[in-house]
């Protein structure tokens, strides 16, 4: 019989159908989201609870875009969210204790992301640490960092930078339009860059990434340094929001970019993510919680909800990559 007649079930082979929910599962659950939420609250679609969602997803997206990287290598990353506050204290301080010029303190803040980074792929490349234990370490040790520099107060942004949670226009906050930047970034790093597809090579298979001849180590510290470039772009936006640098933000933050890159349908076996996918995630998140909010949900039953999707996402993974061994 040729291949060509062969029914699926026999070749193994998905129907297109099939095959796009697969890659697009997530998509195709934010739509459903969407209108779900715009029959059950009439204030859900208005253009100014649109822009609110926008901007409560921005900084778990930019998060969960660093985040990324780390997970298409097979690794894990909990120390993004206390890396940002760290970040943005330090941008903080040296713009007003230090008095440096307010885009000095900027490029140090960005370095100090680079610094966190390079300190948990050392510890996992070098030390042999797992990268669950090496993050965990940095969680620890950047959230202790900034309170310490910032004695446990609230330190004032420049005004400069202040304006990064304003709005162009009435319709375009700023903080949408750095998350957009950086979901390009990420998105041209995975895809059109050596690195980025030296990321996918050592969550399929380390050994036989090294083994073609791939720097795995090296790779590792570029991964795990975006990862941390971008935690301090996110703590520099939620900052701006706030109008202030504060050593307790961004806590927990970590695992709603961790969510976010699962529901987007990345394997946290590595070998598989996509920036687009990461976006849809974090905007599901927003979207969630913004209509649980408005549907008056309890915000204890909140946290339910999200571990339940969560949960969801997760095994969706395990079943599909079940299916495909």
């Amino acid at each position: 019989m040729p291949s060509s007649t062969v029914p699926n079930k026999l070749t193994g082979r998905r129907s297109p159908a099939a095959a796009w929910f697969a890659e697009n599962g997530a998509l195709a659950a934010l739509v459903v989201l969407v209108v779900a939420l715009s029959l059950l609250s009439s204030d859900f679609l208005s253009v100014t609870n649109l822009l609110n969602v926008g901007v409560q997803a921005a900084v778990t997206a930019i998060l969960a875009f660093g985040a990324t990287f780390v997970i298409v290598t097979g690794g894990i990353d909990l120390s993004v969210g206390s890396v940002a506050a760290l970040s943005a204290i330090v941008l903080a301080w040296t713009a007003t204790s230090a008095g440096l010029p307010w885009p000095v303190a900027v490029v140090v803040s960005l370095a100090v992301g680079v610094v966190c980074g390079l300190v948990n792929a050392a510890l996992i490349a070098y030390g042999k640490l797992p990268p669950f234990i090496a993050t965990l370490a940095m969680l620890g040790i950047a959230r202790g960092l900034a309170l310490v520099i910032s004695q446990g107060s609230p330190i004032a942004m420049p005004d400069a930078v202040s304006h990064l949670g304003d709005t162009l226009g009435d319709y375009l906050p700023i903080p949408v339009l750095v998350m957009l930047v950086m979901g390009v970034i990420a998105a041209v790093v995975l895809n059109r860059t050596y690195p980025g597809r030296a990321m996918y090579a050592i969550g399929g298979n380390e050994e036989a990434a090294r083994l073609s001849g791939i720097k795995v180590n090296r790779q590792k510290l570029i991964t795990y340094a975006l990862s941390g470039v971008f935690a301090a772009v996110a703590g520099i936006v939620l900052a701006s929001r706030l109008a202030s640098a504060q050593p307790q933000a961004a806590a927990g933050y970590e695992l709603d970019a961790i969510a976010a890159v699962v529901i987007g349908g990345a394997s946290l076996s590595g070998g598989k993510g996509r920036a687009l996918g990461t976006f849809v995630g974090a905007l599901i998140l927003a979207v969630l919680r913004n209509g649980l909010n408005l549907l008056s949900v309890s915000a204890f039953w909140q946290q339910v909800v999200i571990g339940v999707v969560i949960a969801l996402a997760v095994l969706v993974d395990t079943l599909r990559r079940r299916g495909t061994n």
